[in-house]
């Protein structure tokens, strides 16, 4: 596996791809790699010739109470794990790399709507880091396809959007979400938790198949599914930030006639947020 960690050497290296016609898919992370992002670089091998991972834990996309510093950085044995799959090249770069004039002097990409929804709304600013950040390294970088979580279904979208929006010639594949045995998605951020809190933090996804079960059964009102998902998060330690109920293309709150929904669920487990979602038709 090449580690490269400045932009003119990942140029000079795309440039031999692209002179043996080699097809180049990419999984940008912010590392702390877990078994989710082992399922993207799979996905990503049955896609091209050549798999490139980033990692960089991007500033932008961390609001002002959010730790930046705190975030973990794992690269050894994230290196391992990569090497371990085959991947063909890890991309390292530096902030100064990514932002050389700073943060505020940096050309930004917003993608508009569907980034003020459900996270866009608790954390102000956190798609244009991630829409930025990801048109960058999509830039530098060069895919032909590109792998993202189906966990993060919000970021996904947003994506998506921008890449139909901005005409950029790059395939964006959604993997599954990765799950514990007891149905907890796999996250960075389960580290943060303790023993007791992880235990409690099943209920996320029990809770998100006890709503599915009652809408495709429409067995209640939306808003009496919506409050006794609230109350189940609640019960078991958790503080809801949002529990939505969305048509699935355009993550707006779905009516009665919308069949491919959401359910797009954040919660604080202690000081830690958590997100996961389930996808499903009716």
């Amino acid at each position: 596996m090449k580690f490269i960690e400045t932009l003119s050497a990942l140029r000079e290296i795309r440039q031999q791809w692209r002179n043996t016609q080699q097809r180049v898919a990419f999984v940008p992370t912010m590392g702390n790699l877990h078994d989710g992002h082992i399922e993207l670089v799979k996905k990503a091998r049955t896609l091209a010739d050549v798999v490139v991972v980033s990692i960089f834990v991007n500033p932008m996309q961390f609001g002002a109470n959010e730790d930046l510093d705190a975030y973990p950085r794992t690269l050894d044995a994230d290196k391992a794990k990569l090497e371990a799959e085959g991947v063909d090249a890890l991309f390292f770069p530096s902030a100064s790399d990514i932002y050389p004039h700073g943060l505020n002097e940096q050309t930004f990409v917003e993608v508009p709507g569907i980034s003020d929804l459900w996270c866009g709304a608790s954390r102000p600013g956190h798609f244009r880091g991630v829409a930025t950040i990801v048109c960058k390294l999509f830039n530098m970088v060069q895919p032909d396809v590109a792998c993202f979580g189906e966990k993060d279904f919000q970021q996904l979208q947003v994506i998506r959007t921008m890449v139909e929006d901005l005409s950029m010639p790059i395939d964006i594949v959604g993997v599954p979400t990765r799950r514990q045995p007891d149905g907890l998605a796999m996250s960075s951020r389960n580290g943060y938790l303790t023993e007791t809190q992880r235990q409690q933090a099943t209920q996320i996804f029990a809770t998100m198949n006890t709503m599915r079960d009652a809408l495709q059964a429409r067995s209640d009102s939306q808003q009496a599914i919506l409050d006794l998902a609230t109350a189940q998060l609640e019960g078991a330690g958790l503080k809801p930030d949002y529990v939505a109920i969305c048509n699935a293309r355009t993550l707006q709150p779905a009516n009665e006639e919308d069949n491919d929904l959401v359910i797009l669920m954040a919660a604080f487990m202690g000081k830690t947020r958590l997100i996961d979602n389930l996808h499903f038709t009716r």
